[in-house]
This record gives structure tokens, sequence and C-alpha cells, in this order.
């Protein structure tokens, strides 16, 4: 059994496609359906062994993919990763600019090596890698980037730094699609809202406890997939999204939408689309199940 994706098999046929975290959650799941797909990634990461367990997993499943470690707060590695990429594939058509990270805090007790670290994470890395691609070949070539981004519409309280650098993220999306539209590069974001991902695990016992609780604040009643938010990244990323750039695609069940002088009652009326095939319920879900 492979991914089950709902898009047609050979839509990236030759194309190759940059995953940047890909070694876990939403990348790992992406680089699944892309390669699914026809496409050929590469996998980006910290984790040189996160990242061979995927390509094991995508070769497989008869795909092909090929790792490279890198910090992408790192401008001269992150110079070197896309130049190397480009050595073993021969060309980028597309980037989904996935890597990131953050903690759960008041802003009270954020350090600045804790607020540089969270910015560096999810705004300036992805502006590095983005660049690079774009400079090294899709500047000659045209492509297509899809940032992720996340839930921060109405502030993200206890993480601060992590909403500050989305939306500066959401803002560089809408810059370099004017910026780089003459190039035939269309520039996109995706915002995740609580989608069950193993990054779920990482978080405090106390946090946790939150995270439990999420799904009765949404008026869909659940938490979202892996799968959904990766849709969304392959539709940008396709053809069919041609006109589509400086855009931003909400995977969130309508949760920012939700106001306090509205019922949300409880129903099971949203069924939920997982099609990839080797996904795993966070831990701390399991003993819902």
């Amino acid at each position: 059994m492979g991914y089950k994706s709902i898009f047609r098999p050979d839509l990236f046929e030759g194309q190759s496609i940059i995953v940047t975290g890909g070694g876990s959650g939403i990348g790992r799941c992406t680089a699944h359906e892309l390669v699914s797909l026809g496409a050929k990634v590469a996998l980006v990461g910290r984790s040189m062994d996160k990242l061979e367990t995927v390509k094991a997993e995508i070769e497989q499943s008869g795909g092909t993919a090929t790792c490279h470690s890198c910090d992408i707060r790192d401008e001269e590695k992150v110079k070197e990763t896309v130049a190397d990429i480009l050595k073993a594939h021969g060309r980028i058509d597309g980037l989904v600019n996935n890597a990131g990270g953050q903690f759960p805090a008041p802003l009270e007790s954020i350090s600045q090596n804790g607020w540089d670290a969270v910015v560096r994470n999810n705004l300036t890395g992805g502006f590095l890698v983005a660049r690079e691609c774009f400079t090294q070949w899709m500047k000659e070539n045209g492509g297509s980037i899809v940032n992720i981004v996340a839930d921060m519409w109405s502030s993200m309280p206890g993480m601060g730094h992590s909403g500050a650098a989305r939306k500066g993220m959401l803002s560089f999306t809408e810059t370099a699609a004017v910026e780089w539209a003459c190039a035939g590069v269309r520039v996109n974001a995706v915002a995740p809202g609580w989608i069950m991902s193993s990054g779920m695990d990482t978080y405090p016992d106390w946090f946790q406890v939150k995270l439990k609780e999420l799904a009765s604040h949404n008026p869909a009643k659940r938490m979202g997939t892996e799968s959904e938010t990766s849709a969304a990244i392959v539709f940008l990323l396709s053809e069919a999204a041609a006109f589509i750039s400086g855009d931003c695609i909400r995977v969130d069940g309508a949760a920012p939408n939700a106001r306090l002088h509205w019922p949300l009652p409880d129903h099971n009326n949203n069924e939920s689309f997982d099609g990839f095939h080797l996904a795993v319920t966070p831990k701390i879900f399991q003993d819902n199940e």
C-alpha cells in the first residue's frame, strides 16, 4: 500500500522538489506524497538519521530521494546545500519551506536568545533557503515556492515569538510573489492549524494538556491531519495553481473564525482525510483511540 493522494500519479513527473524539515511531521508526509506523484525529492534537515529513515521509506515505496544535512539558519551552509542539491538533481522545480520550530512560553519569560532562535528558525532560515533556490536556479528557470506558516491570525498567546516570525514569513511570501513573478516564480503559503503531527509529542506536559482540549474549540470539532496539509501544499506547487501567487491557504477547520457569541455544538460531521500510509498518531492522542 502506498500514499493515497487525490492528485494524478504523474503530476510532478521529471520534477525535483526540496522539502525542508523533511525528516518528520508535515515535511515527511509531503515528501511521500510528492514522490507518489512522480517527483524526486531533496530532504533537508538537521538530523541526518531522520532524513535517512524517510529516504528509506520512500525508496521502499519505489521513489527517489536524497538527504542533505543543513541548519537553515546558517547562510553559508544554505548556499552550499542548495548548490549540492543542484549537483545531485540538476534542477529545482519546487521548494516546500517547511523547516521550523518553537517552544511554548509567555512573552515575559522568553529570553533574547530564545526569541532570536525561533525567529531565525521560522523566518530568517526560510528566507535564506528561498533566496538561494531563486538565485541559483529559479531566476532563470521559474519554479514554485510554498512557505509553511501557522494559525497566527488572531495572535499566538503562549508562542509570541513564533507568531511574529510566521507573520513575517507571510509578508515575505507576498513580497517575493511580486518581485519574482517576472522570473516565472510563484510564491505562496500554507497555514496549518492544529494538526495531528509527531511534533506535538515534543511539547511539555502542561502544554500537552491544552492540546487535548483544542478540538472542542474548533468548529470542525477535530484536529487536522498531515495529509490535509500536504494536499494544500501539493495543489499550490501544481500547474492547477498557475495563477495563484502571494496567497495563503489556511488548513485549520475555521478555528480563527470562531467567536465567543456563537455556539460550537458537538458533532461528527467533518470527516478527516488521511492518505498517508505511514501516518502515526501522536502519543498524547493514542489513549483516545
